[in-house]
């Protein structure tokens, strides 16, 4: 691919490599969805098709975040677009909402990330838990891409027990004290706002908005990683920041806060992994269809079949299970544990997916002229990261039980 610079941004011909991808409904479950919501997915699916995948390939293998891509998910209302439109938002539902998600991390989980964090776990906790003041402040930015956020509550010796946190706010007037750190945080050296999460001198857990530039914030980039390549990832490192106490968020104390943003987060990955898993899927079924062995294609053997046969099977069972997820949020049911369910299933179900595509694509599934490897080695991340695959079987079993394995 020919690379062309355009300022300090660099950017990749996009005429370099065609998506052919089409959509995948075995089970209709369009007739499930309004006219609303597939015009905003194919909107979505469009846009991705445009801007996403010509370049992807060539800024995951680089390591490099396509930063320039941000004005664009502004435009197609992916940050926040189940926030109110007062704030800049999109005020849609939380149907559309997953619908973005999946047709984003189709693109690349990268991408969907920049999204899903910026909606999910910064905009949504200054909506919910913010003030007025806040709300207009940074909402509408952060809406419009102005503003690039991050949210800070793992920790490095505190990810799935974010209880045992030790970053700290002491009282010092009209202001805190904030020390301490946090690790493995998406946008983080790119962003202008933080929200973070820290133990006050009770060790109640609060709330608070940091913005880029605070003395005593850094934010050093994580390198090295071969997982979300096209994402942007580093710490938070907090030593003696001054938090003006009009930059905490005064509607919420303790877990409940970050935790209620991570089920909105969950949400959106459990519609986003499917997106991941179709595009993994399509790209399979066109290979085996088009790749002759012993004077056939390789999609007539019964034990590629039986692999085609399987990914659609899962596919539509994540489809219908997003789909009651996303009937559940629209009426403020969806529980935590059900989201943690749909997260979980789909994710690892996405992730199975990839591995069996590669195989399907053969020697070509490892190289950047198909898919499946960048979307496996994501997946792998993404499996992990918002709640473990662990954790959140721990979290069904304990909401079937009643019993806490966690403690």
């Amino acid at each position: 691919m020919a690379i062309i610079e355009n300022g300090t941004a660099t950017h990749i011909q996009k005429n370099a490599k065609q998506d052919r991808f089409r959509g995948h409904d075995y089970y209709n479950i369009d007739d499930l969805l309004d006219t609303e919501h597939i015009l905003v997915r194919d909107a979505v699916r469009e846009w991705v098709k445009q801007e996403v995948s010509p370049i992807i390939e060539e800024y995951s293998e680089r390591a490099e975040n396509p930063r320039h891509l941000v004005k664009g998910l502004a435009e197609i209302g992916a940050f926040g677009p189940s926030l109110p439109a007062e704030y800049g938002c999109g005020g849609m539902d939380e149907m559309s909402y997953g619908l973005i998600m999946q047709e984003l991390e189709r693109g690349d989980s990268g991408v969907r990330s920049a999204a899903s964090v910026q909606g999910s776990l910064v905009m949504y906790p200054i909506y919910r838990f913010g003030s007025e003041e806040q709300r207009k402040k940074y909402l509408p930015k952060l809406a419009n891409g102005e503003f690039i956020g991050c949210f800070g509550l793992t920790e490095p010796n505190h990810g799935s027990d974010p209880s045992s946190m030790i970053s700290n706010l002491k009282d010092d007037g009209d202001s805190y004290i904030l020390n301490g750190a946090k690790m493995w945080i998406t946008n983080s050296p790119i962003a202008d706002v933080c929200v973070v999460w820290a133990k006050d001198e009770e060790g109640v857990i609060r709330g608070v908005i940091l913005e880029k530039g605070m003395k005593g914030l850094s934010a050093p980039e994580i390198h090295g990683k071969l997982s979300l390549r096209a994402s942007c990832t580093g710490e938070l490192v907090f030593e003696d920041v001054r938090v003006p106490k009009a930059n905490v968020l005064p509607n919420v104390t303790g877990l409940k806060g970050p935790l209620s943003c991570l089920s909105k987060a969950r949400y959106g990955i459990a519609w986003g992994a499917i997106g991941a898993a179709m595009d993994c899927y399509d790209s399979a079924l066109r290979y085996s269809k088009e790749r002759v062995q012993f004077g056939k294609p390789i999609a007539q053997f019964q034990l590629t079949q039986k692999k085609l046969a399987e990914m659609i099977t899962e596919i539509t069972k994540a489809q219908l299970l997003a789909w009651r997820l996303g009937t559940l949020a629209n009426k403020g049911k969806a529980t935590p544990a059900q989201i943690s369910m749909a997260k979980r299933n789909n994710v690892h179900m996405a992730l199975e997916i990839a591995r069996e595509a590669r195989q399907i694509h053969g020697g070509m599934g490892i190289t950047n002229e198909y898919p499946c490897m960048r979307h496996m080695m994501n997946l792998e991340t993404v499996l992990t990261y918002e709640g473990t695959h662990d954790i959140h079987l721990l979290i069904t079993g304990m909401d079937v039980t009643g019993l806490n394995a966690f403690k």
